[in-house]
């Protein structure tokens, strides 16, 4: 496999344009801006701008510009794919983790009950989030990985198996097999966690930006 994907192309237009005329814009805050003369140009320019031709000039710029795309799969890739897919979905959540600026709207049926919306307190605001809504997104998020974690394992259920040593004789492999020790409820809630961590992925498999 191999797989090169390029950075997302900046939209251009109007408003962009101005952007970089007034560039030193940047350096105010965006309650700042507001009350400076020259902002308020920038933003008459801008609408003045997206009804003439050059509105049009930077959609058809735009429509060429496409994103640099390149990706490969070799017969190999496609073997254990929900393995090979794991290996990658892996390092995307954990730097998705790490640089997210936001979080999706989540339901208080896939957190633990400390996390949900009915244990924070009272919201100042009708219109703000509750004390939790970031929480509950890390909990799922660290759910997610952790179940991609063991999928791209070659065998995570290795530790609810315990193996008879390897110089203790028997008579048949058949009685060998019967002497291996295994944790079925601890198998059995590993395999649900990790159910459970899938089916998050597929919900929230939209809300994974940044």
């Amino acid at each position: 496999m191999k797989v090169k994907i390029g950075p997302y192309k900046n939209s251009i237009g109007p408003y962009q344009i101005m952007d970089a005329i007034f560039f030193w814009h940047e350096r105010y805050p965006e309650d700042k801006l507001a009350e400076r003369w020259d902002y308020k140009l920038h933003d008459r320019l801008s609408e003045w701008l997206a009804n003439t031709w050059v509105n049009g000039l930077c959609e058809w710029i735009q429509s060429k510009r496409k994103q640099n795309i390149k990706i490969r799969i070799d017969p190999w890739d496609t073997w254990g794919m929900d393995h090979t897919l794991a290996m990658i979905v892996v390092p995307m959540l954990k730097q998705l983790q790490a640089t997210k600026h936001g979080s999706p709207m989540t339901d208080d049926e896939d957190v633990p009950e400390h996390l949900r919306s009915t244990a924070a307190p009272d919201k100042e605001n009708q219109w703000d989030v509750d004390s939790n809504h970031f929480k509950r997104w890390d909990w799922i998020m660290d759910e997610m990985i952790w179940t991609f974690e063991q999928l791209s394992m070659d065998d995570s259920t290795d530790q609810f198996f315990t193996h008879p040593e390897e110089d203790e004789v028997f008579e048949s492999n058949e009685e060998r097999l019967h002497a291996i020790k295994i944790d079925s409820e601890g198998l059995k809630k590993h395999e649900e966690r990790i159910e459970n961590g899938l089916r998050l992925f597929g919900k929230y498999y939209r809300g994974l930006w940044d």
